[in-house]
């Protein structure tokens, strides 16, 4: 088993990394949990495929347990869905001396780890991530939130896990095109701090080679992020760094309605967006987004999603949580495996798009 740990100021957790690691889930929670009462929340479609399982795994390692069933897809990111989700857990008669489990994708853990976060003023929780973006980014950190109409992630808090579980084997029944999201995660990495990460998916047959590697490339992932949320927790300053790609990305995404680009692929759009323009300006080095651009291609990410309503787009920017007045904090990267922030007027990103 790969093990790594998140290190905060007031708090050190654990993410434990193993393919199979599912056929034991409830025998690890019990070894950090001594509660009564544990809910895991899942989606629809997990729930078919793994609800049963789950739920005897919790059962038989002396736990008390619900399965709460969300619909899938980013339209449960939202208020009527978090209020859903408390009444269960209330129903549920769950109490702080409990734990909930957020088994599925970034969705999924967004959601629970909000509603964990809010509800009593927070209750205990554990990621277990089942999508290649979860596992390699959202579960990782303690960003949880829901979408508001304006914009996404617009209601949340810094809200840690208790331990995140990550077992590479759930992607099995992951979707071609959501494995392809999650290596936009991936490659978001491999830009902004791993070229050795670059160069294994330049490098690499196809994705489904990939799926031999994913320990560790999942590890990879997550102690790059670890390491920047070590030293920035709240998303101030470096931890910044890790949205290369997101300030245009969440802005295509709301201005679709969540529907035509899954996450991935508008960040994939907004990363070679950016880079495009940024190279253009002197900032990257030359032949950066070419790069980018072949990589994005291999794995069937777009390169361009822009929308034909710019001002709708701004309009969605301005909202963004790296704003800073009338400025906007993007993220440039300088070349492969290295990035940096720059302060722009807000109006100024229509350039990028």
């Amino acid at each position: 088993m790969k093990e790594l740990f998140v290190e905060l100021s007031d708090k050190r957790y654990p993410i434990y990394i193993e393919k199979g690691l599912f056929g034991r889930l409830g025998k690890e929670i019990s070894a950090i949990h001594k509660g009564k009462k544990i809910a895991a929340v899942t989606d629809e479609n997990l729930a078919l495929i793994y609800g049963e399982a789950l739920i005897k795994s919790l059962t038989g390692s002396g736990f008390e347990a619900r399965l709460i069933v969300i619909k899938a897809g980013e339209q449960s990111k939202c208020i009527e869905q978090y209020l859903r989700l408390c009444d269960e857990l209330m129903d549920f008669g769950i109490t702080r001396s409990d734990l909930i489990v957020a088994f599925g994708g970034g969705v999924t853990g967004d959601l629970t780890g909000f509603a964990a976060s809010t509800l009593l003023r927070g209750i205990k929780y554990v990621q277990v991530p089942t999508s290649l973006l979860a596992q390699v980014d959202s579960s990782v950190g303690g960003k949880v939130a829901i979408d508001h109409p304006r914009g996404k992630n617009l209601l949340g808090s810094f809200y840690h896990p208790q331990a995140v579980f990550i077992d590479p084997e759930l992607l099995k029944t992951l979707e071609k095109r959501f494995f392809s999201d999650g290596l936009a995660e991936v490659i978001k990495y491999a830009c902004i701090s791993s070229r050795d990460l670059f160069e294994r998916l330049s490098e690499s047959d196809s994705s489904q080679s990939l799926i031999n590697e994913m320990e560790d490339i999942i590890y990879t992932c997550c102690r790059i992020k670890s390491e920047i949320v070590k030293r920035d927790e709240r998303d101030t300053g470096d931890r910044m760094l890790l949205n290369f790609g997101h300030t245009i990305g969440h802005a295509i995404e709301t201005y679709h309605g969540y529907e035509k680009f899954s996450h991935g692929e508008a960040v994939a759009a907004g990363m070679h967006m950016m880079t495009l323009k940024t190279e253009e300006e002197g900032l990257t080095q030359k032949g950066t987004s070419e790069r980018i651009s072949k990589l994005l291609n291999k794995y069937s990410l777009p390169l361009n999603a822009a929308a034909a309503d710019k001002s709708e787009l701004l309009g969605s920017i301005a909202l963004d949580k790296k704003s800073d007045g009338d400025e906007l904090n993007i993220v440039v990267l300088s070349e492969i495996g290295n990035a940096f922030l720059k302060k722009i007027k807000k109006e100024d990103i229509l350039r990028y798009l």
